[in-house]
C-alpha cells in the first residue's frame, strides 16, 4: 500500500499541474480550437495539459508507460498512466464549467489509482485500490460511497448524448432502461460516474467511450462500493462502452441494455 500512496500523491500533483493550466485557459479570448480527424475538437489547453503531465512523469516515473488522448500511447503489461487532459472539451470551449482532467495508473491492465479534477466546479475525486474513495469541495474532504437504492424503479439514471445509443448500441434498449428508472438526467462524461461513486446517481451508462475517458472510474466506483464494467458485464475500462452503478442495480441494468431491437 505504501507504493500506491506514493502513486496517488503523484497523481494528485499531476492534477494540480493540470488545474493550473486549465483554469488559466478556461474562457480565454485567445483559446485556440482545432478539429481532429474524428471531427472532435481539441484546444491548446488539452495539448498543454497532456504535455505538462508527460513532462512530470518523465522525471518522476521514467519507467512507466503513458497513454493520452492527444499524444497517443498504449497500455500494455506493467505500469501505465492513462490521461484525458480535458474530458468535456466541448463544454470547456463553450464556457460550460463541467469538464475535468482524468488521470489513472493502470497496472497490468487494471486501474489502481484514479484522480478526477474539475476545478471550475471546485471538485476533485480520487481513489486507490484498498484505500477507499474520496472527494473534496469547498466544505473539505470526505469519504464517499454509492447509494443503497436496490430497485430500478427508484433509481436515478444518467447518460450522454442519446443519438450515440442509436449509432453504437441500441436506442430501444436505452429507452427501456430509462422507462425502468424513476428519473433520468444527462450529466454526461466524467460527472455522472463521479455522482454514482458519491451516491447522488445510481446508474450511469455510455454506449461509446475511449479508455482514457473512463479509466479512473473503474477504481473510483469500485472503491466507493459500486460496480463498473462494459455493457457485457466485463470489469474493464477498455471495452468501448461502460456501465457504472451502485452495485445493486448492475445486473438488472445490464439485462435491459442487452435487449436490442430485432
Amino acid at each position: 500500500m505504501s507504493d500506491l500512496r506514493a502513486d496517488l500523491s503523484l497523481a494528485l500533483r499531476l492534477a494540480d499541474e493540470a488545474d493550473a493550466i486549465t483554469t488559466a485557459r478556461f474562457r480565454a479570448r485567445d483559446l485556440v480550437v482545432e478539429r481532429k480527424p474524428d471531427r472532435t475538437p481539441v484546444t491548446d489547453a488539452d495539448v498543454a495539459v497532456e504535455d505538462a503531465i508527460r513532462a512530470v512523469l518523465a522525471v518522476d516515473a521514467p519507467g512507466d508507460q503513458v497513454a493520452g488522448e492527444e499524444r497517443g500511447g498504449a497500455v500494455g503489461a506493467g505500469r501505465a498512466w492513462v490521461v484525458d487532459p480535458i474530458d468535456g472539451t466541448k463544454n470547456f470551449l463553450r464556457g460550460v464549467p463541467v469538464w475535468a482532467t482524468l488521470i489513472a495508473l493502470v497496472v497490468d491492465g487494471t486501474p489502481v489509482v484514479g484522480v478526477v479534477s474539475a476545478p471550475a466546479l471546485g471538485r476533485r475525486w480520487w481513489a486507490s485500490t484498498g484505500s477507499g474513495a474520496f472527494t473534496s469541495d469547498t466544505s473539505g474532504t470526505r469519504r464517499i460511497a454509492v447509494s443503497g437504492v436496490s430497485d430500478l424503479a427508484d433509481a436515478y439514471l444518467s447518460t450522454t448524448h442519446l443519438g450515440t445509443w442509436t449509432q453504437y448500441h441500441s436506442r430501444e434498449a436505452y429507452l427501456a432502461l430509462v422507462d425502468a428508472c424513476w428519473e433520468n438526467r444527462a450529466f454526461g462524461d466524467f460527472w455522472q460516474h463521479c455522482l454514482v461513486a458519491e451516491g447522488a446517481i445510481d446508474v450511469a451508462a455510455e454506449p461509446i467511450v475511449n479508455p482514457w475517458d473512463v479509466a479512473p472510474f473503474q477504481v473510483l466506483v469500485r472503491e466507493a462500493g459500486g460496480r463498473f464494467s462494459d455493457l457485457t458485464g466485463a470489469e474493464r475500462f477498455d471495452g468501448g462502452n461502460v456501465l457504472s452503478t451502485n452495485g445493486h442495480l448492475h445486473r438488472p441494468a445490464l439485462t435491459i441494455l442487452a435487449t436490442r431491437e430485432s
